[in-house]
């Protein structure tokens, strides 16, 4: 059986705030973060249909990925860009996704650092 081809979603630079770190002066205030997904599915059917039934509501994921954020209150980067990730697989069409969190400020002389990760069904 030949597998369908997995389209792309993306989802760029959703700028949220969570608390974030391991340091004391990281756990008392929000912190920024920039959230970037990768959705990867098989979009033939709403390509055809036009209709949204037929395809990853996107906008669904992104308040679900907002409010996962937002609430959170991770010692690391991993731990949050995985529960991101687990948010963006409860759409059974989302097949794979690639999750990238970003912490500006996290290291002195560097303007971010990222976490990426890709996680499958």
């Amino acid at each position: 059986m030949v597998e369908p081809p997995l389209d792309k979603i993306h989802i760029r630079d959703l700028q949220l705030r969570c608390v974030v770190g391991i340091y004391p002066q990281e756990r008392k205030e929000k912190q920024d973060v920039t959230v970037n997904l990768t959705l990867y599915a098989d979009l033939r059917a709403g390509c055809a249909s036009d209709s949204i039934e037929d395809t990853v509501d996107y906008k669904a994921v992104k308040k679900k990925v907002v409010a996962t954020v937002e609430d959170s209150s991770c010692y690391l980067v991993e731990h949050l860009a995985q529960r991101v990730a687990d948010v963006c697989l409860e759409d059974p069409r989302v097949k794979r996704v690639k999750v990238t969190i970003d912490k500006p400020g996290a290291l002195r002389f560097a303007r971010s650092v990222a976490i990426e990760i890709v996680r499958g069904r």
